[in-house]
């Protein structure tokens, strides 16, 4: 496809086209050149890519409400669905020349979970039906190179879909098809706690999360019922975990991502009504989060180990390999650990060295002074 022919595809001008192939980056994968949009861009999706002349739109950004009582009336209008929000990665499959590659959200072919899906779910029944189709969902579990998070039914890695796109267009299907198209094809889904009336939904929507809050889960999605809208809003099992990831990482992850999830927390328990004593618990339960995080990442260094993202990892030695040179082209260093054959399996434990906090924790350790 030519890019007159991309960029009428994409819906957009020639001259907004353009525009948008100065941010876009070239990639490859196994000899195949494609070009993505690794961040948003007006009017063209994160996560888009261009490969084989076909389009693959990039997963939509969902929207977040700090308050349920006021977000949820002045976003939908008549009935909200439920689903679950899960912590793991998000990807999104197409069938492109008779092969099914799996996008990331920044719109790169991921060369593991390409390889890696065949082991979860058959996905060749469902194209066949519906070549047009972009499967979207979550890869979670353990066993995660990416996002590793436990799930009681999950003891290595695992797929959930919770979206069924076009994949040209990115219209999405209504809820209630989507739900019944995957369960034909023997396609896992998100977790489905109901429909609600608008006006009911924000008690509704509390209810869940304080029962996904107890099981360290992460927290909702509402959808309208044709899928177009949605609404996210998570626990504070959530928010307590990112910031705990992040100040084990200080100097890698920036202020507004700490202090987004700073933010969520303080409007819930506003909203919750929380007394003194439980609004002083969460206080007391952020601090540790935060304190201890960083506290433990410190003493790490100074007994000469090293700090980053922990993952492990259970696959072929060929997937495991791929995985490895994808995220080394990255520009990211990785330590292996551990690696052994377990049941015919290749399963490595490896971290991705997070270079800004390990050099700054070092350099602060020996003395060199903080300019404020």
């Amino acid at each position: 496809m030519s890019d007159t022919e991309y960029h009428r595809t994409l819906g957009i001008g020639k001259a907004a086209f353009d525009s948008l192939t100065e941010h876009m980056e070239d990639r490859s994968y196994d000899g195949l050149e494609y070009r993505h949009v690794p961040d948003y861009r007006r009017g063209v999706e994160r996560g888009t890519a261009l490969i084989a002349g076909e389009v693959v739109r990039g997963f939509p950004k969902i929207p977040r409400t700090l308050v349920l009582e006021t977000g949820i009336p002045n976003w939908f209008d008549d009935v909200v669905v439920v689903e679950e929000k899960l912590n793991g990665y998000n990807v999104r499959f197409a069938r492109i020349d008779g092969d099914v590659l799996a996008f990331s959200r920044s719109g790169m072919v991921c060369p593991f979970t390409t390889r890696f899906i065949d082991r979860l779910v058959d996905l060749d029944p469902l194209f066949d039906a519906h070549p047009e189709a972009m499967v979207c969902g979550e890869m979670i579990g353990p066993e995660n190179p990416y996002t590793a998070h436990d799930y009681p039914d999950v003891d290595s890695l695992a797929f959930r879909a919770f979206d069924w796109r076009d994949r040209q267009s990115g219209d999405p299907l209504p809820v209630d098809e989507r739900r019944a198209r995957y369960d034909r094809f023997d396609i896992p889904q998100t977790q489905y706690f109901g429909s609600y009336d608008v006006d009911d939904a924000a008690g509704e929507v509390d209810r869940i999360v304080r029962d996904l809050e107890a099981e360290d889960r992460e927290g909702v999605v509402m959808k309208s019922p044709d899928g177009t809208e949605l609404l996210k809003y998570t626990t504070s099992a959530a928010n307590q975990g990112d910031l705990a990831y992040a100040f084990s990482l200080p100097f890698d992850y920036g202020q507004a991502f700490m202090f987004r999830r700073l933010i969520r927390e303080a409007f819930q328990t506003i909203e919750r009504g929380e007394s003194d004593e439980r609004a002083s618990e969460r206080a007391h339960e952020l601090g540790e989060a935060i304190l201890l995080s960083m506290r433990d990442s410190i003493q790490t260094v100074e007994e000469g180990g090293s700090v980053g993202e922990r993952h492990t990892v259970r696959a072929s030695t060929e997937t495991i390999d791929v995985l490895f040179d994808h995220l080394r082209g990255q520009g990211l260093q990785i330590e292996v650990e551990d690696d052994r054959r377990e049941d015919g399996d290749r399963v490595v434990t490896f971290c991705k060295r997070t270079q800004a906090t390990n050099d700054k924790i070092e350099n602060y350790l020996e003395g060199h002074i903080v300019k404020e």
